[in-house]
């Protein structure tokens, strides 16, 4: 985007009376915290995030800047959307050892439903780019580069700001939801497994057979010792609630499951998530996932909550999908990531 583009998107905005500025820092957690959730909650995904929340994950974004790469849209001083953006490199194809990897330029949108589909949407896509090209202009880097960005099915003016732009729906991702915890089939963990209480010292062992079991799925970002001393600091990192089959030293599989309260009183419900569901290759095919799946369930069921979701690739090769069907999962909503050529 040029300059004279530049002008044009701020003057539309300023036509409807709105502004953009930056992030200035923890007097902006409440409004980043009250946006994202609203957003959240049209789009039928009924995510909550507090300002504790907020501050948690925004003190240590990997490959973003807050107060350079966060943007607030306001009316009357009030804040009705808000973009991110950074950027990360993609997990290298093991089969093309050597390669350069793809580095995302990525961006997000959160936007009121009061005031969607009145040009925001685009907007937020033209000075993401611009911003982004200006930040891959300043790397010393000569692999591929994409923009990288995100809707939902129940806003349909964010998705077709993109396509407009040229984005090309590249991968989908259903929300689904167990709408009771009722009949759930006691599974035995293949012989051999077992189930342990996680414990501090257990925490690496788990990290690093996780960042092993994803890295056979799409998108999966590259992460360093760093990204594992954020993980801690992360909402959904409740350790007590995760179920983690061991055989013998090895990790041989997982789901880290988690509660958000806030999001359960906010919206009159008890739910628990069942995600970051990984099998490692060894112990694959043998029906580790769907043991340790009703386990969950269950210890849900026991913990008070009435309800489970989750969220899942439609693409992913070893029948994700699939297999949470047949364990009373049902889709109530979907999300797009699309993907452009950064061409400097």
């Amino acid at each position: 985007m040029n300059q004279n583009e530049q002008q044009e998107v701020h003057k539309d905005l300023a036509r409807q009376g709105l502004t953009v500025r930056h992030f200035e820092g923890e007097a902006d957690y409440p409004r980043l915290a009250d946006v994202f959730t609203r957003y959240m909650g049209a789009n039928g995904v009924e995510a909550s995030a507090t300002v504790e929340d907020i501050a948690r994950q925004y003190s240590s974004i990997k490959g973003c800047d807050p107060y350079r790469d966060i943007r607030l849209v306001e009316a009357e001083g009030q804040t009705i959307a808000y973009s991110r953006c950074g950027w990360i490199d993609e997990e290298t194809d093991e089969a093309n050892e050597g390669a350069l990897p793809t580095r995302l330029y990525w961006f997000r949108r959160y936007l009121v439903p009061e005031w969607w589909d009145k040009g925001i949407e685009r907007a937020l896509v033209l000075l993401n780019e611009k911003h982004l090209a200006e930040t891959a202009r300043s790397h010393d880097f000569t692999g591929p580069r994409l923009f990288h960005a995100y809707s939902y099915d129940h806003h349909p003016a964010s998705g077709n700001s993109l396509e407009n732009e040229n984005y090309e729906p590249v991968r989908f991702e259903y929300v689904m939801v167990r709408p009771d915890l009722e009949n759930v089939p006691d599974l035995p963990l293949p012989e051999g497994l077992e189930v342990r209480p996680v414990k501090k010292e257990h925490w690496r062992a788990i990290w690093d057979a996780e960042q092993e079991a994803f890295r056979d799925h799409w998108g999966m970002a590259q992460v360093d010792d760093e990204d594992y001393q954020r993980w801690p600091n992360t909402p959904e990192f409740q350790p007590d609630l995760w179920q983690v089959a061991w055989d013998g030293d090895q990790v041989a599989g997982m789901i880290r499951n988690f509660i958000n309260q806030d999001a359960n009183e906010r919206y009159g419900r008890q739910r628990g998530y069942t995600e970051y569901i990984s099998t490692r290759r060894p112990w694959r095919r043998r029906g580790l996932a769907r043991a340790l799946l009703a386990r969950s369930l269950r210890m849900h069921r026991d913990l008070g909550m009435t309800e489970a979701a989750l969220s899942v690739d439609t693409q992913n090769p070893l029948g994700a999908l699939q297999l949470y069907e047949s364990m009373g999962f049902k889709t109530v909503g979907r999300s797009v990531t699309y993907r452009k050529a950064l061409n400097l």
